[in-house]
């Protein structure tokens, strides 16, 4: 009885005050929510967007990560092998023009070594399918070794003298 003498006394304004402020706590806790998440949102964003960032792999990036990289073929081509061969030749020269630091030279010597091995590999593949191929297969499989030779000579006149003896880490 007292519960219902209670309810009774109480002022219509006031039961209208309750609910405006059941409404607003009602209307706060969803917006506080989605703020968060909004917040957290974004911040994972920002994050991903940094770890992907070429700076953010640069500083990642290593010479025995360099070395260790496998191409995913296991049987590339030989014009796969040379192009590959002339294009990371291209770019140590490039980067060899540009006077670099005494750890790029050493990165550079490291490709270097990596593409004259490739090199080797190339010319036992040239030399294994020369003999059975018609002419047309011949000339390309001669065209592809020119271009891979060309290309890491010009890398070897660019490199400084006894780089290739042995490396800092070597030592």
């Amino acid at each position: 009885m007292q519960i219902f003498y209670l309810h009774s006394t109480a002022s219509p304004d006031a039961a209208i005050g309750f609910v405006s402020i059941a409404a607003r706590s009602a209307l706060i806790l969803p917006l506080a929510v989605a703020g968060f998440l909004a917040i957290l949102a974004a911040s994972y964003l920002a994050v991903r967007r940094g770890l992907n960032r070429s700076a953010y792999k640069l500083r990642n990036l290593s010479p025995e990560k360099i070395a260790a990289h496998h191409n995913e073929d296991q049987n590339p081509s030989v014009e796969q092998i040379s192009a590959s061969i002339i294009e990371r030749a291209t770019h140590i020269k490039r980067a060899l023009d540009e006077e670099p630091s005494e750890i790029e030279t050493e990165m550079c010597a490291l490709g270097y070594r990596k593409c004259a091995n490739d090199m080797i590999t190339l010319t036992h593949l040239v030399n294994e399918e020369m003999p059975g191929s018609p002419l047309l297969r011949r000339w390309r499989l001669k065209r592809c070794r020119k271009g891979a030779i060309e290309s890491l000579s010009a890398v070897r006149e660019s490199l400084p003298p006894g780089i290739l003896k042995a490396t800092r880490q070597e030592q």
